[in-house]
């Protein structure tokens, strides 16, 4: 959980990281982590640390199997463990090779400005698109118009025939029906 523990993690945490500040502007090693100048009750405990880190660096584990083995070992000492196993956890995560990842992973996420230009060209290309097909469906319409009025004016013709004596020509539309009804069966 997120609890009292957590805050005090993240304190230890803190504390560690300003530590580790100070020591880089005195330019001091960090191999002088661990030295005799620690309480002789504890001292163990910090050996112990040290064994497993040299170990650690010389052939480097899974992190999960790592932190198994961190965490029994911490479990074990109480508070003193649990201090130790964060140092230990806090060095991990500020070593040097770790920050080039962090930079190209920066550059694989996309900026604000990317993400706003990205979807731009989106609603750009969208409405072009819309814009293409509403075309095409406005010459498709012109052009049904465009034969049904040419067949209307064909029947028009036909139909609109008068005789010498100018009555409608009776035979002109009997042949325009017949063909209207083949044409539908």
């Amino acid at each position: 959980g997120r609890g009292f523990a957590f805050r005090r993690k993240q304190k230890i945490e803190r504390q560690y990281r300003k530590l580790l500040k100070k020591r880089r502007q005195v330019h001091s090693q960090q191999d002088d982590q661990f030295t005799d100048t620690y309480p002789e009750h504890l001292k163990h405990l910090y050996l112990g640390e040290e064994e497993k880190l040299k170990k650690r660096r010389r052939t480097p584990d899974d992190s999960v199997s790592s932190e198994e083995k961190l965490n029994k070992t911490a479990d074990g000492c109480g508070v003193y463990g649990y201090v130790c196993l964060m140092i230990i956890s806090v060095s991990r995560t500020c070593t040097f090779p770790s920050r080039p990842v962090v930079t190209q992973e920066k550059f694989k996420n996309k900026t604000s400005n990317q993400k706003a230009k990205e979807e731009y060209e989106k609603i750009r290309a969208d409405r072009a698109r819309k814009k293409e097909e509403a075309e095409k469906r406005k010459q498709q319409r012109e052009e049904a118009q465009r034969l049904y009025k040419q067949k209307k004016m064909e029947a028009y013709k036909i139909l609109s025939k008068k005789t010498k004596k100018g009555q409608p020509n009776l035979n002109l539309q009997v042949e325009f029906l017949l063909q209207k009804i083949q044409q539908n069966t």
